[in-house]
């Protein structure tokens, strides 16, 4: 079949090759890896199969081999191969395709999709399909050889190839060595890299938390002085990115390797900013606490919620500004709507954070200041409301930073064990020793109100 790049008149573009040194192919044989068929997708190993007998090249790339080789257990087997999308789409009934900045075949079978990329190059000739803006690619739909498609990766673990007719593993710029080192190399010049695309920073934080790798010096120096470019990734790629950092079991990592090459400052800059102010750290505490939580129930297969994530990364910023708010004689409730729709806003210049989420987040915000109240009406609407579970579990977060809270917790804990009839009864008797002893309401506690949901003491 005839390779090269499919014309297409619109939106070509020339650029440099960031990668200039040659490729040296080294063949890892299959007593010298640990990878076996038994580990791999039975339904990647049909496109494999389908594509070798169809004439074609195929082999299964990037992150499966990586993982595989780290004794991972891969979620997705990609396929990269010298048919182009087209072809692939001939092959497979069951094949879609999809993609503006790359071009991709996606084989389904049921709810497992194999992702079929067409070998890739870093150099247009201008018969290929390639646009460039400001120095960034948006289209990249240049096709060339596995030499081509390799060089052209971001890092070189992700650009090991294993083949299926010899069960070897064909390696062009040194990631299997990578890969037994436990560290994370970018190919090519690391800052063009960035530049190139920005979200790359982002990858390299995030796989080196996943993997338990090291970020190469080389790699590692630019993130600092390139962060500000994330700034001009769109919002929406920047949410997803966001979601697979923290919502894969690694986010306490992650977390970390933000702060550490200072990104955390250009995706939340508002919780950045109130972490740095924050003297006691009590911030930081809850916000460690809760994505190591969300971490373990990664791990036992419990769900995760965006909304719940957002509220925890953007719970800093909330109590900033609500701080700021009542300083300048806002009253309290009128405060915390506002600032929640404050951190909102200013947060979607950055992440596009959907309603669907952004939503439930407020609402987990504006529920913690209930839980100080033990009047019955208020009590029961705030068990019956439907963010009431999310919220208490926020509640919890916040105790293990201050004390402060151990009675509200304590209190509702107990109250969603008691039928209705007995949670009335407690209240009731709560409420009269309380007005018994002359006073109002002790939990109504107007002095700490003044300062932000305690401004989480936090």
């Amino acid at each position: 079949m005839p390779l090269g790049n499919p014309a297409n008149p619109t939106g070509s573009a020339n650029i440099n090759s960031t990668v200039t040194k040659p490729f040296t192919l080294r063949t890892i044989p299959r007593d010298q890896h640990t990878i076996s068929r038994k580990d791999i997708s039975p339904n990647a190993l049909r496109v494999l199969y389908r594509l070798r007998e169809a004439g074609f090249a195929a082999y299964l790339v990037g992150g499966a081999v990586r993982d595989l080789l780290v004794d991972g257990r891969p979620k997705d087997f990609d396929v990269a191969t010298d048919a182009t999308p087209e072809q692939i789409k001939q092959l497979f009934r069951n094949c879609r395709l999809i993609g503006r900045r790359f071009r991709l075949a996606h084989v389904v079978f049921g709810r497992e999709i194999i992702e079929v990329a067409t070998f890739r190059a870093n150099t247009d000739d201008g018969s290929g399909d390639r646009e460039v803006e400001n120095g960034m690619l948006v289209r990249d739909n240049v096709y060339g050889t596995i030499e081509d498609d390799a060089l052209r990766r971001d890092f070189t673990c992700n650009a090991l190839y294993y083949a299926i007719e010899d069960f070897s593993v064909r390696d062009y710029t040194g990631g299997f060595e990578d890969v037994q080192a436990r560290t994370m190399k970018l190919i090519g010049d690391p800052e063009q890299r960035y530049r190139e695309d920005p979200v790359r920073m982002l990858r390299a934080v995030r796989l080196a938390a996943k993997l338990d790798f090291t970020i190469d010096e080389a790699t590692a120096e630019p993130i600092p002085r390139l962060a500000n470019l994330l700034g001009e990734a769109a919002p929406a790629r920047l949410f997803e990115e966001v979601l697979k950092l923290f919502l894969s079991g690694h986010g306490v990592a992650g977390f970390e390797g933000l702060e550490r090459y200072g990104l955390l400052a250009v995706l939340f800059p508002e919780s950045a900013a109130a972490l740095k102010s924050n003297r006691t750290g009590a911030l930081r505490s809850i916000l460690i606490e809760g994505l190591r939580n969300t971490d373990e129930r990664v791990a036992n297969d419990e769900p995760v919620s965006p909304a719940f994530l957002f509220a925890l990364l953007l719970w800093p910023a909330f109590c900033r500004s609500l701080m700021a708010l009542q300083k300048q004689g806002v009253a309290m409730e009128e405060a915390q709507r506002r600032a929640a729709d404050r951190v909102t806003l200013h947060q979607l210049t950055t992440i596009a954070l959907p309603r669907r989420f952004s939503l439930p987040m407020q609402e987990i915000w504006l529920l913690q200041s209930r839980f100080s109240s033990r009047q019955r009406k208020r009590v029961f609407r705030t068990l019956t409301h439907p963010r009431f579970r999310a919220a208490f579990d926020f509640l919890m977060l916040r105790g293990v930073a201050s004390t402060e809270h151990a009675e509200d917790i304590a209190f509702w804990r107990e109250a969603q064990q008691q039928s209705g009839r007995q949670l009335e009864s407690s209240l009731d008797e709560m409420n009269s020793e309380v007005l018994a002893e002359g006073d109002a309401p002790r939990r109504r506690r107007r002095r700490r109100r003044s300062g932000a949901p305690a401004a989480s003491g936090e």
